[in-house]
């Protein structure tokens, strides 16, 4: 989904257009790569100097409520966000670049009945990230 379709879905949700949220927008929509937050607002203010931390966060939020882009949890630090996914689907994390990749397959419903019986939770939805290295940085 291109920017300009995610600024109109804010629009649509009552957040006002102002330029530093464009740029913060851009700056997410055009990663191949999970961003933190201060990475976010590194890239933005490169073209938009004026911005503060508080947009990004804010802008960063606004987008996770309309699904246009999904928390990534990190397991040495600060989360990060990249694009949404379209559908189900899981994420592999380079541990190294930060290089995100989706991939689709749903074969847990063994594990997650096993474990609702085991636990007595009723289990509505998983999320699995997988972590290591890209090809890219496997061949440096």
């Amino acid at each position: 989904m291109a920017a300009d379709q995610w600024l109109t879905q804010l629009q649509e949700n009552g957040y006002r257009l102002t330029e530093a949220r464009r740029i913060v927008v851009e700056a997410v929509e055009k990663s191949a790569r999970a961003l933190t937050p201060i990475e976010v607002y590194d890239i933005a203010r490169k073209k938009y100097r004026a911005l503060g931390l508080v947009t990004v966060y804010r802008t960063l939020e606004k987008l996770e409520e309309l699904h246009l882009i999904q928390r990534v949890h990190q397991p040495l630090g600060c989360q990060a966000f990249i694009s949404a996914g379209e559908g189900h689907q899981h994420l592999l994390l380079c541990q190294n670049c930060g290089q995100v990749a989706f991939f689709e397959g749903d074969d847990l419903d063994v594990l997650t009945e096993s474990i609702a019986q085991k636990t007595g939770y009723q289990i509505s939805e998983h999320w699995l990230q997988l972590f290591g290295l890209c090809a890219n940085c496997r061949a440096d």
